[in-house]
C-alpha cells in the first residue's frame, strides 16, 4: 500500500495533530473575519473549484482556508482533485499520484484510484509519477484543509508543469470525472508574484511603491485573466511577468472547471506575506502574493 508521507509538516503548518487541526480552525477564523463563504456561496448555481496559496499556514493559511471553506459549503463533493504547482522537478507532463492515500497530522486521506487510474488512462499527457510529489509542498499544505472540512472526500494529487499543454490536462481530468459521473471540485495551488531581491525580481526596483506594483499591478494582471477564466493564456502570462509559481495548477483548474460547465469567478481574497506579516516583523523589501479565487456556474 503506497502512502504519501507529509514532509513540511512542523515547517509549512504544525506537526502535531492538536497544533493542526487548532491551526486550520485559526485559519478558519481569520478567514470568517473578512468574508462570509455564505456570501459567496449565493454568487453560484454550482461551485467546480477554486485556486488558493501554498506558503507556509502563518503567511497564507487564511487565504487558503477561506477558499476551502466555500468549497465545503457543498457537502456531496466525493473528490478533491488537487492541481499542485512544480517547484522541483519538471516534466512535460502532468503527475498523477495513484498509491492509496495521503497522510498528514490528521490522519490518512484516501486517494480517489479509480478516478487516478481514469485519467491516466484517457490521456498521454499526465504520466503515474509518484516520486515526484516526495519532496513538493504545494498539495501537502491542503490536506488538512479537505480533512477538516470534507472528512469523508477523497483525494486526486496531479503536479502540472507550467507548459502550454497545461489546461489540456485540466480538460482531460475533467473529461474523466464527467465520465464516471463523480462529484469533484478542482483546486489549483499557487502562489502569485515573488517580489524582492530574496527572489532575484526587482524590476520596479525596492520600497513600498514597488511591492505596491507587485500586487495591484502585475499580480492583478493574472488575476483578471483568472477571473475572465483564460485557462489558455495562464502559463505564457506568468511566463512573461513572473506572476504565478505554479501556473500549470492555475491553467489546469480553470480549463477543468470551464469543462464541467463553469463561467463565473469571484476573488474571496488578495493579500501578500509583506501585508499579513507587517505587524510581526514590520517593514520588508520582499513580498509573496496570495489569493483565493472560487470558480463556478453563476447563479444568475
Amino acid at each position: 500500500m503506497l502512502v504519501r508521507q507529509c514532509v513540511v509538516a512542523g515547517q509549512f503548518y504544525p506537526g502535531s495533530a492538536g497544533e493542526c487541526r487548532a491551526e486550520v480552525k485559526a485559519c478558519l477564523a481569520q478567514a470568517a473575519s473578512l468574508s462570509t463563504s455564505r456570501e459567496y456561496r449565493q454568487a453560484f448555481q454550482r461551485i467546480q473549484g477554486g485556486i488558493v496559496p501554498h506558503a507556509g499556514w502563518m503567511c497564507s493559511g487564511a487565504v487558503a482556508a477561506g477558499a476551502f471553506e466555500v468549497l465545503a459549503t457543498d457537502t456531496s463533493i466525493e473528490t478533491y482533485v488537487l492541481f499542485g504547482a512544480v517547484h522541483r522537478l519538471l516534466s512535460p507532463l502532468g503527475a498523477v499520484y495513484a498509491g492509496s492515500a495521503w497522510r498528514s497530522p490528521l490522519g490518512e486521506v484516501a486517494v480517489d484510484q479509480t478516478l487516478a487510474e481514469a485519467a491516466l488512462q484517457g490521456s498521454s499527457l499526465l504520466t503515474y509519477d509518484p516520486d515526484s510529489h516526495d519532496l513538493e509542498h504545494s498539495i501537502e499544505v491542503q490536506i488538512p484543509f479537505v480533512q477538516h472540512l470534507a472528512p469523508s472526500a477523497k483525494i486526486l494529487p496531479i503536479m502540472v508543469p507550467p507548459v502550454a499543454s497545461a489546461h489540456e490536462i485540466g480538460r482531460a481530468v475533467a473529461e474523466q470525472v464527467d465520465r464516471l459521473g463523480r462529484k469533484a471540485v478542482f483546486v489549483g495551488s499557487s502562489d502569485l508574484t515573488h517580489y524582492g531581491p530574496r527572489y532575484h525580481f526587482t524590476p520596479k526596483g525596492s520600497g513600498a511603491a514597488a511591492l505596491h506594483w507587485a500586487k495591484d499591478v502585475n499580480d492583478r494582471r493574472l488575476i483578471d485573466k483568472i477571473l475572465r477564466l483564460e485557462a489558455d493564456q495562464i502559463v505564457g502570462e506568468a511566463m512573461t511577468h513572473h506572476n504565478a509559481c505554479g501556473s500549470g495548477a492555475i491553467a489546469a483548474t480553470l480549463a477543468a472547471c470551464v469543462q464541467m460547465g463553469a463561467d463565473h469567478a469571484e476573488l474571496l481574497q488578495h493579500t501578500t506575506s509583506c501585508e499579513v506579516l507587517a505587524e510581526r516583523l514590520g517593514h520588508s523589501t520582499d513580498a509573496v502574493g496570495y489569493a483565493g479565487i472560487i470558480v463556478g456556474r453563476s447563479a444568475s
